[in-house]
């Protein structure tokens, strides 16, 4: 599976953005969805996962109630809502899926399809 991401932007410290990510293929909504971050100078990190379905989410700690991922499998599409963000959050956020029928969530290192990455700044 091929993603594309967009929708990254700076915007202040409190705003939101919503990222999507668009799939090619017919098979989208076989895969577990994830979104993943990495700010400049450190490792990347897990954000939020969505079940093939929709009907299950996870979130890292630090997004929790400010995130919210979702999916249109007839759009072939996830996305993420980003709300009252923070500079903390500043970084290039990536969405990406792991090979199907592995586990639920997926772990950082099971994400084998990757988009190119978009950039969101939050200044404070």
């Amino acid at each position: 599976v091929q993603l594309q991401a967009s929708g990254g932007g700076l915007v202040q410290a409190g705003g939101s953005l919503r990222l999507s990510c668009t799939a090619s293929g017919r098979t989208f909504g076989s895969y577990f969805m994830g979104w993943l971050r990495q700010a400049p100078g450190k490792e990347r990190q897990f954000v939020a996962a969505i079940s093939r379905s929709g009907g299950i989410t996870h979130y890292t700690d630090s997004v929790k109630g400010r995130f919210t991922i979702s999916r249109d499998n007839a759009k072939n599409t996830s996305y993420l809502q980003m709300n009252s963000l923070k500079p903390e959050d500043t970084a290039v956020y990536y969405c990406a899926a792991p090979r199907s029928g592995g586990g639920w969530p997926p772990r950082i290192e099971e994400y084998v399809y990757w988009g190119q990455g978009t950039e969101v700044t939050v200044s404070s």
